[in-house]
């Protein structure tokens, strides 16, 4: 299986509404951040190889049909590259309100403070804060870089192969660049924000160990 769908949108633009509309698409699985922290410290530690230079994209997305959020939307050139038979989605949202959602939820200052001091948070740090100036709660330079991320994505990637699709626009776009039917039922609208909220504090309480159930180094295949 090779990535069909590449997701360039940031976290917090209905990458998760994404990840549901792409797998009722019969475009899963789909790769996304709740996907990767599971997969624990042999499967993050692909993600700083990846950032060193010696990315393995096909062990990562092993089994997935598609990508949506981080960290793989900072990868999107890269990636792009590997599966040129993929087509791109930037999810896109107001940049304010994206902003705002960030900060309650995946930049808290709690949770990037605990980041900085825990192995999980070294491939974020590299596909994430890195991606981002580091400078995680500063509103005008993230909205910069989000406007700024949008337009290379709009340089890199050919107009055909690319669309900009905010989820609020429901199935027809999404499905017509996809080239598949549109299904009967309501686009899958994920408000996942109180879900991400109640993750981010539990791991920070209890250990990503005890939240993902492992002892032990593991990867997708040995779930």
């Amino acid at each position: 299986m090779v990535l069909k769908v590449i997701g360039a949108g940031f976290g917090r633009t209905g990458t998760m509404s994404m990840k549901a509309a792409l797998e009722q698409l019969g475009l899963g699985p789909c790769y996304h951040m709740v996907e990767c922290l599971p997969r624990g410290p042999h499967h993050w530690q692909k993600w700083v190889d990846a950032a060193h230079g010696d990315a393995d994209w096909d062990s990562i997305f092993d089994g997935f049909a598609s990508t949506v959020d981080f960290p793989a939307c900072s990868n999107y050139r890269e990636l792009a590259e590997h599966y040129p038979d993929a087509k791109v989605v930037l999810t896109l949202r107001d940049a304010e309100s994206w902003y705002e959602s960030t900060q309650d939820t995946i930049f808290a200052p709690h949770w990037i403070d605990y980041l900085r001091e825990v192995e999980m948070g070294e491939f974020i740090q590299a596909h994430i804060n890195d991606y981002l100036g580091d400078r995680m709660h500063d509103k005008e330079h993230l909205i910069r870089r989000f406007h700024e991320h949008a337009d290379a994505v709009r340089k890199a990637i050919p107009a055909a192969r690319l669309l900009e699709f905010e989820v609020k626009q429901g199935w027809e776009p999404l499905c017509e660049f996809l080239e598949v039917p549109v299904p009967d039922g309501p686009f899958p609208f994920v408000n996942d924000t109180e879900a991400t909220k109640d993750i981010i504090n539990k791991i920070i309480a209890e250990g990503f160990e005890v939240v993902f159930g492992y002892t032990g180094e593991r990867d997708g295949g040995n779930r």
